[in-house]
């Protein structure tokens, strides 16, 4: 908020707290990669295969099956959840298995998936 805003709020400011959250305030590099993450979360297929994943380490073709979409769609989605850092691959002879990158984006989707479940009881 700059000065002239606040000027216009009728609030009181205390200028140690909006310090204090600013000091803690992620920078524009950071927030840009984060919204990125959260886009990729933004699509119901790329969701889906983040939910099988989170479930068990699949191969394209599995998860073709599961989505009820062909190869080369899943292998779209793939491509652009590995660039972003939310699947990895392991090779086994020359199959591909994906599974979730780590243990933030497990936890990342049970939290959101949690959150979505609780607003449609």
């Amino acid at each position: 908020m700059a000065t002239a805003d606040l000027a216009a709020c009728e609030a009181v400011h205390d200028p140690r707290t909006l310090q204090r959250v600013r000091e803690r305030m992620v920078d524009a590099d950071t927030a840009s990669a984060l919204a990125e993450t959260f886009k990729m979360l933004g699509d119901p297929t790329r969701v889906r295969v983040l939910n099988a994943l989170a479930q068990e380490e699949l191969c394209v073709c599995d998860l073709a099956s599961l989505l009820g979409s062909s190869e080369s769609a899943v292998s779209h989605q793939l491509r652009l959840l590995r660039s972003a850092r939310l699947v990895r691959t392991r090779r086994s002879g020359r199959l591909i298995f994906y599974t979730l990158d780590d243990d933030h984006i497990r936890q990342l989707f049970a939290l959101g998936l949690e959150h979505v479940t609780e607003l449609q009881r």
